[in-house]
């Protein structure tokens, strides 16, 4: 059974500050002609924390706050969760605590403490972090938010999938980055609902595959663990809610090599003028891999986030300009 409900997708509007709502989406000509379709980019970039995941987090305390719940949280994040809490939360007067790995892109963890977050650093991968996490919150009786475990954060990426749906024309596929599954299954569902014709393509590294090899098998199935520089979609726990919601409303994943991803980046600031961190940069990459099936097709891509450190940056993609 899947947990989404388009009409709940449709009321997390009102629950998302603003700054995060209605983002540019249009089509780059130049992007396009180097890639061979209509390419239509979904920014979601420019607003406080540099990514989409405001507008889950948004959704899952604004419904807390409702509730007289907690008036505290916890996540475990490899940064953008974490600074999305860390804003919200502020905003909104919760007390914010996010565990990492201590091995965690450092700009993503100095920008969760400037956003006012408690940060405890761990050894190990997101799944120790998490771990960490879950302590801390029966320790403190704060609320842990779990990234497409907890439906909110679903619901809230969906608005992304119904703002695309005010395009004038109809699109023929989405390419989504996927890590937890929130933004992949939040479109999913409004595709499925409102744009069946949709085809929506799930896209992770090969050196990160963990909810891919699941996807692929129908079933959660073991990873090692990742070595990619998307941080932001490296993980090797698949949650079975957010793998049964993925199954019921996306088509297909696929993944990509680290030098697409590279590439990707560079294509996207080289014809788009945007910085992009290499989780954002998955669904370029997807049609760079595959371009005869995406030829002359219309086809959608979220660019999620640009937290990059400008050296990383320089190495990766300027220094192949």
């Amino acid at each position: 059974m899947v947990r989404l409900d388009i009409e709940r997708i449709k009321n997390a509007f009102a629950n998302i500050d603003s700054t995060f709502l209605n983002t540019p989406q249009y089509i780059c000509p130049t992007l396009s002609g180097a890639l061979g379709c209509s390419i239509v980019l979904k920014v979601e970039t420019l607003n406080p924390i540099r990514c989409f995941k405001g507008r889950g987090i948004e959704t899952v305390l604004s419904r807390l706050k409702a509730d007289t719940g907690p008036k505290a949280a916890v996540c475990a994040s490899a940064g953008n969760l974490g600074q999305a809490l860390a804003y919200s939360g502020r905003q909104r007067g919760f007390d914010i605590t996010v565990t990492a790995s201590a091995a965690a892109n450092p700009l993503k963890i100095e920008r969760m403490k400037a956003l006012g977050a408690k940060v405890i650093l761990v050894d190990g991968q997101i799944e120790e972090a998490l771990n960490a996490a879950q302590e801390f919150s029966q320790a403190h009786g704060a609320f842990l938010v779990e990234d497409s475990k907890n439906l909110d954060t679903c619901e809230g990426a969906g608005t992304i999938g119904m703002e695309l749906l005010d395009l004038p024309f109809p699109l023929d596929a989405i390419v989504v980055s996927l890590g937890g599954g929130a933004m992949a299954s939040g479109i999913g569902c409004v595709m499925k609902s409102r744009s069946p014709d949709t085809t929506v393509i799930n896209v992770q590294p090969e050196n990160a595959p963990a909810m891919t090899n699941s996807f692929r098998a129908g079933r959660v199935v073991e990873a090692d663990a990742p070595h990619t520089i998307a941080d932001g979609v490296a993980g090797r726990y698949c949650s079975p809610e957010a793998l049964a919601d993925l199954l019921a409303v996306t088509d297909e994943a696929l993944l990509v090599s680290e030098q697409s991803i590279i590439e990707a980046m560079r294509l996207l600031y080289h014809y788009s003028g945007l910085v992009v961190e290499p989780a954002a940069a998955l669904g370029v990459a997807c049609i760079l891999e595959n371009p005869e099936r995406f030829k002359d097709k219309c086809v959608a891509t979220i660019l999620c986030g640009s937290n990059v450190a400008p050296m990383d940056f320089k190495d990766w993609v300027l220094g192949r300009a």
